[in-house]
């Protein structure tokens, strides 16, 4: 994996500027190597990553694991770029084991969830079971510990 990728990956904010100076190299060939990055869609895109526990928008975030019927020629891709248009859905995942798709999505309340996999996903042909599991405590989000932790006011007492 390219240096320039892993430096953007652990934090979107540096600039060509700085990546260059930390990799001892000149601020245009970064630009340029950046550039060619996002015009390969190897770079999708940026973004913040918040931590919205005990926020008043904090959204209801469940994973959604889908056993699907694979597609003649096309085998899960088809299913999952239909579920993948839902704004709802935040990402799609093609996954080993008992379940063959997983479902990050998410919305304002838990009904809301409920209701999109009952009315959504569920009825569509190819799938033929799901299984919801809300999240209910982010503890790491994308490599980043959520650090909420409280500190414990008991006082340690030994003997």
């Amino acid at each position: 994996m390219s240096t320039v990728l892993s430096l953007l990956e652990k934090d979107a904010t540096l600039s060509a500027k700085q990546i260059a100076v930390m990799l001892g190299t000149n601020e245009e060939d970064v630009k340029n190597q950046i550039k060619k990055y996002e015009e390969e869609k190897v770079i999708l895109g940026y973004r913040t990553i918040v931590n919205w526990e005990g926020e008043e928008d904090e959204p209801v975030t469940a994973m959604i694991e889908l056993k699907v019927t694979p597609q003649l020629g096309a085998g899960f891709d088809k299913v999952a770029q239909e579920i993948q248009q839902y704004e709802a859905v935040s990402s799609v995942y093609l996954m080993s084991g008992g379940f063959d798709i997983c479902v990050i999505l998410e919305g304002k309340t838990m009904k809301e969830v409920a209701l999109f996999v009952a009315e959504k996903l569920a009825p569509m042909e190819e799938v033929l079971s799901t299984a919801t599991h809300f999240i209910l405590k982010k503890y790491k989000i994308d490599g980043i510990i959520t650090d909420n932790q409280k500190e414990d006011p008991r006082e340690v007492i030994t003997l």
